[in-house]
């Protein structure tokens, strides 16, 4: 069962895709990301590759830009 944390302009993000945008917009690397979260380097790709895909962003920086402009980071 995935958890729904948020409606980012009409595209609902997961609750792990909303914790991974947040620290992704706090300028941290996918390995430190992995390594505070527990998780995976290839699962934060994964999730960030989910991400642009939804949100229709280029890259990480458009990608947090597109993010805060519907949410509160």
């Amino acid at each position: 069962m995935i958890l729904l944390a948020m409606d980012i302009n009409g595209i609902q993000v997961t609750k792990r895709e909303l914790e991974i945008l947040k620290m992704l917009s706090r300028g941290l690397s996918s390995k430190q990301i992995a390594s505070e979260l527990h998780i995976s380097v290839t699962t934060v790709k994964d999730h960030r590759k989910s991400l642009l895909v939804k949100l229709s962003a280029g890259n990480v920086a458009e990608l947090c830009y597109k993010a805060a402009k519907y949410i509160n980071l």
